[in-house]
């Protein structure tokens, strides 16, 4: 066969995988999930095309998370980044190394998912390559945020953001408000911690007529959790509702976990803690098929809580000590925290000197090494409903102090202090 005639055969195989693969994709689109698992799994059994197989990947890797598949879209982003290598294109490296950054997300190892994001960012790419850094630094934020690491969250946060705004990404500043409103929350400034998803929301309803359904889902679901914060229980049960009926209709486990904790919590906000337990055990039901190590954390916190309602303090306590197990294996620190506080209280009542003063001093150091605490007064952030204000540094201070003060630079680093717009 002449060169020529290679170069045409390589062509038609090149165009009969592009059209395999789109044709998942619209079978996807119109939730026959299977029907598209399918065609891609076809195309990488039968596509010599290096770049097709790696498409075919990327369109499994993204299939598997939203259907919280996370073993097996970390199974595909692995051979995505062999096929990667084998190309030795920086563009399709950094999308390769994204895609592991993202598994690792997903399955709570947030160590690997900084490593990977860090190895993103080092990639010498072209204008494909800076268009994902956005993305690379959303993930490496949210690695941060489950590691309790708020500054260098913050930081990765605001990078994110304006790498959206000089792209002109509005899916991407969406993820980023609706990470930004878990941020606050974590953080306990409530008001944030709403307006950031409600800014997701418009962008939605303003530029999101394109858009898979999940990015209304996602700002729905924020904004459920902030309204529950800010004790407007009825609203939060009306944007959790909206959430769940659109994860239900796609499929999309990971939300519906979620959405099942904050109902919980919802129900337990209500003292209603017979609604409450069997919501947690749907919703941990999925975390751990998942492997949601985070989301079971926070499912045994409020499990613990329901008990402390129902004045049972050991099964309190016992609840207790798995979210502390499953935090301390992901190095989910503010959980930690949360549980020292808590137990501080079981054995305070309980008049146990040794127990209170041991947690006591976990507790404190928990605060220490989180730097929970306001560099202008001295006094806890994150121990109750407060506004917030963070520097260009991105720490982090109470607004009044910083009214109160002046901007005189940051007393943790000593950098001016004119604060970006948007956060």
């Amino acid at each position: 066969m002449s060169i020529f005639m290679k170069h045409m055969v390589v062509e038609m195989g090149q165009d009969q995988t592009k059209q395999q693969i789109e044709k998942g994709l619209r079978l996807y689109q119109s939730n026959e999930t299977e029907k598209a698992l399918h065609v891609w799994m076809k195309v990488l059994e039968k596509t010599t095309d290096p770049g097709g197989k790696f498409r075919a990947l990327g369109c499994l890797i993204t299939a598997h998370s939203e259907m919280g598949k996370y073993r097996e879209m970390l199974k595909y982003a692995l051979a995505q980044i062999d096929t990667a290598r084998e190309m030795e294109d920086p563009d399709y490296l950094t999308e390769g190394y994204l895609n592991l950054a993202r598994s690792n997300e997903k399955l709570c190892d947030f160590q690997k998912t900084i490593s990977y994001c860090k190895t993103c960012l080092n990639m010498q790419g072209t204008t494909v390559s800076l268009q994902l850094n956005g993305q690379v630094c959303l993930s490496m934020g949210n690695a941060f945020l489950g590691l309790s690491i708020f500054q260098k969250a913050l930081e990765s946060y605001e990078k994110a953001l304006r790498y959206a705004h000089n792209n002109d990404d509005k899916m991407l500043e969406c993820r980023v408000c609706c990470s930004l409103g878990n941020f606050y929350i974590q953080l306990k400034d409530y008001e944030k911690a709403l307006f950031f998803p409600c800014k997701a929301a418009e962008l939605v309803n303003d530029y999101g007529k394109g858009w898979s359904l999940k990015y209304r889902a996602m700002s729905q679901y924020h904004m459920s959790v902030a309204y529950r914060k800010l004790e407007r229980l009825p609203d939060a049960m009306e944007c959790c509702e909206e959430s769940m009926k659109i994860a239900l209709q796609h499929g999309d486990r990971p939300l519906q976990a979620l959405c099942l904790l904050n109902f919980a919590d919802i129900h337990r906000c209500r003292k209603d803690v017979d609604k409450a337990f069997p919501r947690y055990e749907s919703s941990m039901c999925i975390m751990t098929e998942i492997g949601n190590r985070l989301g079971q954390a926070s499912i045994y916190l409020g499990v613990g809580k329901c008990w402390l309602l129902q004045k049972d303090d050991d099964k309190a306590l016992d609840s207790f000590q798995r979210a502390y197990e499953l935090a301390e294996a992901v190095g989910y620190k503010l959980c930690s925290l949360k549980v020292h506080w808590l137990t501080e209280g079981i054995y305070r009542s309980k008049e146990q000197q040794e127990e209170l003063r041991e947690q006591v001093v976990k507790f404190l150091q928990c605060v220490e090494e989180l730097e929970l605490y306001c560099g202008m007064c001295g006094e806890s952030i994150g121990e109750k409903n407060q506004q917030l204000q963070a520097l260009p540094c991105s720490h982090i201070f109470h607004l009044k102090c910083l009214q109160t003060n002046g901007t005189q630079g940051c007393p943790k680093c000593r950098r001016s202090s004119i604060k970006p717009g948007f956060v």
